[in-house]
């Protein structure tokens, strides 16, 4: 007896969402399955991916142009939050999952489905971003995880998607797990499940080699406005050509690899290489703006915030009463990040080497060690004796 009668199924247009459609209708008794591919800049003809899902056996087969969407409402919000998730990860797989989500969602509410599905399996954090954030949503829409629960191997799920139609694979698969939208690639699996085993230079695209990378440094100035990116080298773009155009630069010069041991939501270990070179700029580059424009104790009190807001967005926690709070703080520390930093993009790194803005804080005649010097130097002894004095009572109480 079927779960659902009309489904809405997250497609990519690999072996495990396409088995979904005829496994769905076949032991499930769904009766219509429409499929939802998004794009997020991924690079991806999805017009063949499209064919497929009819193919497949899906009733209709939908496209969703999200990419200016996906920078706009869920990666310059991160950047304002300088999200790094343990520190390192700036997010560009996970931040695609809650807008994934809310595609299915309204598909769903415009197609009149009753249930919406994913193929994700039970071990990643994917599962729990889409359920959760569906749920959030719309609590009224059942969730299918069919790989979830089918417990076929890859060579069973290929033979049964041939069972109807769906093609195997025609080489020989690779051996690594890839996702990309245009905030960069998450490589996984394969040599790299061994966390000893150096990456090769096969996983990369969007990065050159410190090899291949140019002899001159490239300078690039940063323009935000109220904590967002709006110019590079003092050209005003659109959000998405922004992170294209910095994507290129940076990546030409070896910017943006990081492999590290990530602690997953579902408590394993995972070994991951991402590639995110204009997030990673960015967020540095935001960092530091910051630094110039913001009070001392809002920007040590930010830094919590973002190491709680980083976590709930790798949790799948995006629309959450608690992630909701978090937003309206980091927008009011915003208000006065607005300037331009200088980055150096050189031999795989990226040096901030200067900035500025009409809200600095930094004061030339306060900092100078010059003949300017402002600061009443008097006054620093009165300050280190009320400053001092908790400590110096307790030394002599304690030491006699």
């Amino acid at each position: 007896m079927g779960r659902a009668k009309k489904v809405v199924l997250a497609y990519s247009g690999g072996v495990d969402t396409s088995v979904c459609i005829p496994y769905l209708k076949e032991e499930w008794g769904v009766e219509e399955v429409i499929t939802l591919a998004a794009d997020l800049g991924q690079g991806d003809e999805l017009e063949p991916i499209r064919k497929k899902a009819l193919k497949s056996g899906a009733a209709q087969s939908l496209v969703a142009d999200a990419t200016e969407r996906f920078i706009q409402d869920y990666a310059f919000p991160a950047i304002q939050a300088n999200a790094l998730y343990e520190n390192r990860y700036p997010l560009s797989t996970a931040l695609a999952r809650p807008l994934i989500a809310k595609l299915l969602v309204e598909a769903a509410e415009e197609y009149g489905a009753d249930a919406v599905a994913h193929g994700c399996t039970g071990k990643g954090n994917d599962q729990v971003r889409f359920d959760v954030s569906i749920a959030a949503l719309n609590p009224n829409l059942k969730v299918l995880a069919p790989a979830r629960e089918w417990g076929m191997s890859r060579e069973e799920t290929i033979a049964y998607g041939e069972q109807f139609g769906i093609p195997s694979p025609v080489k020989k698969s690779s051996p690594y797990s890839i996702d990309r939208n245009l905030l960069g690639r998450s490589i996984e699996a394969g040599p790299l499940e061994d966390p000893w085993n150096e990456p090769l230079e096969e996983v990369f695209l969007l990065t050159e080699a410190i090899a291949n990378t140019p002899d001159q440094p490239k300078y690039v100035e940063i323009s935000f406005e109220q904590g967002l990116p709006v110019a590079l080298n003092g050209q005003t773009l659109s959000p998405v050509n922004l992170i294209s155009q910095l994507n290129d630069l940076a990546g030409k010069h070896g910017v943006g690899r990081i492999d590290m041991i990530e602690n997953r939501l579902v408590g394993i270990k995972s070994r991951e290489i991402y590639e995110a070179p204009a997030l990673l700029v960015l967020i540095q580059a935001h960092r530091d703006l910051e630094s110039l424009t913001l009070t001392a104790d809002v920007t040590h009190y930010k830094r919590g915030i973002e190491e709680t807001y980083s976590q709930l967005v790798y949790n799948g926690l995006w629309y959450s009463p608690l992630k909701a709070a978090l937003d309206a703080f980091v927008q009011q520390t915003q208000v006065q990040v607005s300037g331009t930093v200088r980055i150096k993009l050189f031999k795989g790194t990226a040096l901030t080497v200067g900035r500025k803005s009409v809200n600095s804080l930094y004061t030339p005649d306060l900092a100078t060690y010059g003949s300017d010097d402002k600061f009443d130097h008097k006054a620093a002894e009165g300050f280190i004796y009320v400053w001092g004095l908790p400590t110096r009572v307790w030394s002599q109480k304690v030491k006699g």
